[in-house]
């Protein structure tokens, strides 16, 4: 009798189970990537209702992050500054600017501008500012270089991962609180000795419970 198959059929279901468990590895290293957010987060920039530009002011002017973001360390929230902080200063500089018209037009009716918000965490996640700064956590751990973009975009994915790295390994987060908004500041070679001193003196024991950030 014919023989019905040749002899490399036998290897079908082997290879069949191969490219199976390659098409599974590559779709979970497609959506691990392209969904992720370092790929889908980072970098978002959306259209605001004015230009500011933080490169100018907190940059080239040298504006502390708390001149604006007062409440910053006090508060679990990172105020967005009303226009009186703005017309503080744009009351006398460039008032006619075309770009400050609708600064002042807020100023002027009292009518909130309505800016866009970049750093966004999910309503079941509970994030506070002020015990991160206590802390000694600066700002450009979690908002990147912000003093040199032009438009405020997000510098880090903001996801549970993420955070979880930075509470099991704090160190190379925890600075001197006089440089809490230095953008530039990088940790020195005794940054193991200052770290651990920082954690005794403040009582820093980052949570990695459920219940930390989800209440």
């Amino acid at each position: 009798m014919a023989q019905l198959f040749p002899p490399w059929a036998n290897r079908l279901p082997i290879i069949t189970v191969l490219v199976a468990a390659l098409l599974g590895i590559g779709a979970v290293g497609f959506v691990w990537y392209y969904f992720s957010p370092w790929y889908t987060d980072v970098g978002y920039r959306p259209v605001q209702p004015v230009l500011y530009s933080h490169l100018l002011h907190a940059d080239s002017l040298g504006v502390d992050c708390r001149y604006c973001h007062s409440n910053v360390e006090i508060s679990p929230v990172a105020n967005v500054p009303p226009v009186q902080t703005c017309m503080n200063c744009h009351k006398i500089i460039k008032a006619d600017s075309e770009r400050l018209q609708p600064v002042v037009q807020s100023f002027v009716t009292k009518t909130p501008l309505k800016w866009v918000r970049v750093h966004k965490l999910p309503d079941f996640v509970y994030f506070d500012h002020s015990i991160h700064l206590r802390a000694g956590v600066g700002c450009a751990s979690c908002h990147g270089k912000i003093n040199k973009m032009l438009v405020v975009a997000q510098a880090k994915p903001l996801s549970m991962s993420w955070c979880l790295d930075c509470h099991r390994h704090p160190d190379d987060h925890l600075r001197p609180h006089d440089q809490l908004t230095n953008m530039d500041w990088e940790p020195s070679p005794e940054q193991a000795e200052f770290a651990a001193q920082q954690k005794r003196d403040l009582n820093i024991k980052p949570t990695v419970d459920c219940s930390g950030c989800h209440r």
